[in-house]
């Protein structure tokens, strides 16, 4: 880890790899209120996981300025600002709340593609930057499925994947049975929590990243498992 960069938006990111040809972008979800923006414990978790596995990606994890959805342009100002960082080929890996802000911000040059993990696709976004590029989704079918806990449930993110699917973009719909809303928590102490299906998270996303990696995002399947 090379320790916090503060981007020009006031955001901050921290990367490890710095050197590799490659980068990955991660975004963090969010909330109804205004709430100054934490390290995401799903992109820590993932980062920790695949990084030592994937030297040849950057991996550059982003704490927004303010994590919220009724704010959503200043979050994807500040993924657009990680992807000016990082200034090379890039795969945007977003969240929950960041499957929309990584939507929002794919039409920068260095995006090649969106990686939404159980994401919130809402249908006023708009789904242009997707255009020529790629969009997989990686979901857990108990998502919004346990009483009290929130998340997005899976009819939502599949309902935005068919509409970007209709435009003509490329890309998977995984469904992981028994999963749910992403792979990890943070307690309030700082450390992070597995939640059930773990391994079957970050072994979807690694399989993504290898494609990516090798150069396959315009041959790889289209479809939905």
């Amino acid at each position: 880890m090379t320790g916090v960069v503060r981007l020009p938006t006031g955001a901050d990111a921290r990367i490890c790899n710095e050197l590799a040809p490659l980068a990955v972008v991660l975004v963090n979800g969010g909330s109804a209120r205004a709430v100054p923006g934490t390290w995401s414990a799903t992109s820590e978790l993932l980062t920790s996981d695949l990084a030592p596995r994937f030297p040849g990606l950057a991996f550059a994890e982003v704490r927004y300025r303010v994590k919220t959805w009724n704010e959503l342009d200043s979050c994807v100002a500040d993924a657009r600002a990680a992807l000016d960082l990082v200034d090379r080929p890039a795969l945007l890996v977003g969240f929950s709340m960041g499957g929309a802000v990584s939507i929002g911000a794919c039409g920068h040059a260095a995006a090649a593609g969106v990686l939404g993990l159980a994401p919130w696709i809402p249908e006023r976004l708009s789904l242009d930057g997707l255009r020529g590029k790629r969009l997989d989704v990686i979901h857990g079918s108990w998502d919004r499925y346990l009483p009290g806990i929130p998340g997005v449930s899976a009819s939502s993110s599949k309902r935005g994947f068919d509409r970007a699917r209709a435009l003509g973009v490329e890309g998977t719909y995984t469904l992981i049975p028994r999963g749910l809303h992403g792979p990890a928590l943070r307690r309030r102490s700082g450390s992070i929590v597995k939640l059930p299906c773990a391994r079957a998270w970050i072994d979807g996303v690694a399989e993504r990243l290898a494609l990516f990696q090798a150069g396959g995002d315009s041959t790889c399947a289209t479809g939905t498992r």
